[in-house]
């Protein structure tokens, strides 16, 4: 119960952290933050509130603009079940890449920024 309690609360701090410090969005013209959208429309990103390493992807995603769509599989069945069934295995960061009627679904936060960094860095 006190080990359960403590990692509550640094989740919360983590969050809070993370609120705190957040970087700066990208700017980019209108006509660029359009096709960033538009790109991004096949991605969602399966993560944990509290997680560090998803932290550190939506901080990415957020320096980066780039709107990814959320799904949080630790409070949400369905997307923990989709988690588990399509990509393989509950652990997150999890972004799913909808591409071509294929989904790839791509796991590490590492490998997760450095997509990110690839397709969306200016």
């Amino acid at each position: 119960m006190i080990i359960k309690a403590l990692r509550l609360g640094l989740g919360q701090l983590i969050v809070l952290g993370d609120l705190a410090t957040r970087p700066a969005k990208m700017k980019r013209t209108p006509d660029a933050q359009a096709a960033v959208e538009q790109a991004a429309v096949g991605l969602a990103l399966y993560q944990f509130k509290a997680c560090p390493f998803c932290v550190k992807i939506r901080r990415k995603l957020h320096a980066l603009n780039v709107p990814v769509a959320l799904r949080d599989a630790k409070n949400d069945a369905k997307a923990r079940g989709e988690l588990e069934s399509q990509g393989g295995k509950i652990q997150v960061p999890c972004l799913r890449i909808e591409e071509n009627g294929q989904s790839t679904w791509l796991y590490e936060s590492k490998a997760i920024a450095a997509y990110l960094d690839k397709h969306f860095a200016a």
